[in-house]
């Protein structure tokens, strides 16, 4: 390797195709912008402002999510425009803290990252499908395996799962399953579906964020803006369950920890770098969409939250039977989105709500699916996992690496809810976004040659407020949510001893010297 860190055979054919450019820079803006937009955005506000209770806060923790991805993007085009290579942060890691490293990336992406994210949106856009067509419910049982849990662990109780297929679930499977067909059949295909969503999706958005300049009810202006920081001080906190214990917790702290949904929800705007082999003209093109398609979606984001404190209350009743009622904390199934809709436009716009987040949905899932596949081929090609995941198919599209993403979300969707899928994702994303961010300050020492086409916006001190601000919400959430941040951490630990194990077949592979040759 580049790096020093050791050598790795890869598969490679002289006769295969190859993966092809085909992204320009609307094309990668897209991307960025349409693998962050998902689901999230119209739901985890809910969950926020019962974490909070406060409608400053609400915005505070937006604002917070909003500056991390900024600096993120800023500092990530250094690496995406040195290193334009299929894989992305896999490669950042691998190349400037060792395989290990990039390996367990890969490793925690298809177990649980990307694929997790791709079956929570999935199930989210089942989810709202079942505003329409009722049909398709968490509790129409096809066939069900059993129920799992809880268990109790030091960490806290994990559970109950309950397995197997349902009619809400069959939905996501299927969507994954086209979804992944269709990028089976080349980049442009998969860059036009895209585009078309991207589209559809931010209008959508900033129609919703619209609603909060036209329209306005007096329940939340007087709820929300006459004591906007209400609350802002210590608050009571529950453990895991919430009959155990309890713990008073600072608003800094407060706010660490209820950003788990809004990061969630401002994810994967590193995606474009998975496929950077495929972009054109990346030394510009990648810092760039990077920027402008994360700039975007963050400004999107808090205009929508303004939205949502101008029609609703924050605080609201459970057992109310209206939206206005209900408030933003217990919008029904916290859907904030669709009761916004509902009292401005009535029934029918909850209805027109749902369309749009479906498509919001559709058009997520196949950014996460088309690039997230890129991650499997560049490990596959440093020996790293399955031989024919490194091979495209006469589309120059990464078919094996697709279907074997595909086939695990399907599993995923069998095992978990929407909520259940998300808690055990951000513990182990900001553990690699802290890795990568320090990469590039080790890169910037042990390999000060390396062509620099994009020099990172603020360096060094934006980095390091990036990383700074991680660790302290990671330290929060082993603090107060353990049961979100073990089992991530456990499942990057297990990655060493596979890591081990593939590295020892490859070097094992490596001697029979056919059609094989060494990255040095």
């Amino acid at each position: 390797m580049a790096n020093g860190a050791g050598a790795l055979s890869t598969a490679t054919s002289s006769r295969s195709p190859e993966l092809i450019k085909g992204l320009g820079l609307f094309d990668s803006t897209m991307l960025v912008a349409g693998s962050m937009i998902g689901s999230g955005i119209f739901i985890v506000s809910a969950d926020i402002a019962r974490q909070v209770q406060s409608p400053g806060l609400l915005l505070v923790v937006w604002v917070a999510t909003g500056v991390m991805t900024m600096i993120g993007a800023l500092s990530y085009g250094e690496l995406a425009a040195a290193m334009p290579k299929a894989g992305g942060q896999y490669v950042y890691l691998r190349e400037s803290l060792g395989p290990l490293w990039g390996f367990l990336y890969g490793w925690t992406m298809l177990l649980v990252i990307q694929t997790a994210t791709i079956s929570a949106v999935a199930i989210a856009f089942s989810k709202f499908t079942g505003v329409m067509f009722p049909f398709f419910s968490a509790q129409g049982w096809i066939w069900k395996f059993g129920t799992f849990g809880p268990w109790t662990f030091w960490f806290g109780a994990l559970g109950p799962y309950n397995v197997g297929l349902n009619t809400q679930n069959l939905l996501a499977i299927a969507s994954i399953v086209l979804l992944t067909w269709l990028n089976t059949r080349g980049l442009r295909v998969g860059s036009i579906v895209q585009n078309i969503f991207t589209v559809a999706k931010t209008g959508t958005l900033a129609a919703l964020a619209a609603l909060g300049v036209f329209f306005a009810t007096d329940a939340a202006r007087s709820g929300n803006f006459s004591g906007f920081w209400r609350n802002a001080g210590l608050h009571t906190m529950h453990a895991y369950p919430p009959v155990q214990s309890t713990w008073m917790i600072g608003t800094v702290s407060l706010v660490a920890v209820a950003m788990v949904g809004s990061l969630f929800s401002s994810d994967a705007w590193n995606n474009i770098t998975f496929t950077a082999a495929e972009v054109k003209n990346p030394s510009r093109n990648l810092p760039l969409s990077l920027v402008l398609g994360s700039g975007l979606v963050t400004g999107l984001y808090l205009l929508v939250n303004f939205t949502y404190l101008r029609v609703l209350p924050l605080m609201g009743d459970p057992a109310g039977l209206t939206p206005i009622a209900r408030g933003i904390q217990y919008a029904a199934q916290d859907r904030v989105a669709t009761a916004v809709a509902e009292v401005v436009f009535g029934p029918a716009g909850a209805v027109v709500m749902a369309v749009a987040i479906l498509i919001s949905g559709f058009g997520c899932n196949n950014g996460l699916i088309l690039s997230g596949a890129r991650i499997y081929y560049a490990m596959a090609k440093d020996g790293l996992f399955f031989e024919p995941v490194a091979k495209v198919n006469k589309h120059h599209a990464p078919a094996a690496a697709l279907v074997i993403q595909g086939i695990w979300c399907s599993v995923l969707c069998l095992s978990g809810t929407y909520g259940q899928l998300l808690d055990f994702l951000i513990f182990a994303v900001l553990i690699f976004y802290i890795l990568t961010l320090g990469g590039l300050f080790v890169l910037r020492v042990k390999r000060p040659e390396m062509p620099r086409p994009y020099r990172a916006f603020g360096y060094p001190v934006l980095p390091l407020i990036y990383i700074a601000m991680a660790i302290f919400i990671e330290v929060q959430l082993l603090r107060y949510k353990p049961q979100y941040t073990w089992p991530g951490l456990i499942i990057v630990i297990l990655g060493v001893p596979v890591y081990w194990i593939w590295k020892w077949r490859a070097e094992a592979g490596s001697g029979d010297g056919e059609g094989r040759e060494t990255v040095a």
